[in-house]
């Protein structure tokens, strides 16, 4: 598993806001790791949005070229994640309570997500990068439980078989596997654009080779 050491105070702070937020998923949901997946797949999908959104408004303000790559990895990304969400909700199907914890968990993580991109773009992307490695360790302990009998490895939803081309009678495990999977290279992505500038400067030599961005 990559999992990034942090340096920087900006690391160490990110690092710091994840194991908050670790906490108090492992205290509101424990063992519950569906629930706890609707939780923070709510969150999880705010980052990619928020950074396309802001990417796509300063592409329009600096009036260059060059961020389209790497827009459109981000709405991929929330995208992506709102099909986990998606997919979780007809596994554990939340309460009432946990539907409102959903919307309140969501509105108070966009506030703080959209400040800090503001002003701290590359510790964003950094915090991104700590939560998926979360998320992975998370879905590896969940797949674990259904593998050894704990949870019932219950039949995989319709939803989850076409978003992921998985096999008809796809079970939760090949669910998890698939997500996990996901959670893995936002990982890796949001690391890497930690580690780069995010002015369209930087991306000249790629600008070029994207057709539709005109």
């Amino acid at each position: 598993m990559n999992r990034h050491t942090p340096v920087t105070f900006s690391d160490k702070f990110a690092k710091k806001v994840t194991r908050l937020l670790r906490w108090c998923a492992d205290t509101f949901f424990a063992k519950k790791y569906g629930h706890r997946a609707i939780v923070l797949e709510t969150v999880a999908a705010v980052p990619g949005m928020v950074s396309g959104v802001f990417m796509h408004f300063k592409s329009l303000r600096s009036m260059q070229m060059g961020y389209g790559p790497k827009l459109r990895e981000m709405l991929a990304e929330a995208e992506n994640e709102r099909m986990h969400l998606m997919t979780f909700i007809q596994i554990a199907q939340p309460s009432k309570f946990e539907r409102i914890l959903v919307i309140f968990a969501q509105f108070i993580f966009i506030f703080f997500y959209s400040i800090l991109y503001i002003f701290f773009p590359r510790t964003a992307h950094r915090l991104t990068g700590y939560f998926e490695e979360e998320a992975v360790i998370s879905y590896t302990e969940y797949l674990s439980l259904v593998e050894n009998g704990t949870i019932e490895n219950i039949p995989a939803p319709q939803l989850a078989i076409d978003y992921w081309n998985l096999d008809t009678y796809a079970k939760l495990s090949d669910v998890i596997i698939a997500i996990r999977k996901d959670e893995m290279h936002h990982r890796d992505t949001n690391h890497k654009f930690a580690e780069e500038k995010l002015n369209a400067k930087d991306f000249k030599d790629i600008e070029n080779s994207i057709p539709d961005e005109k």
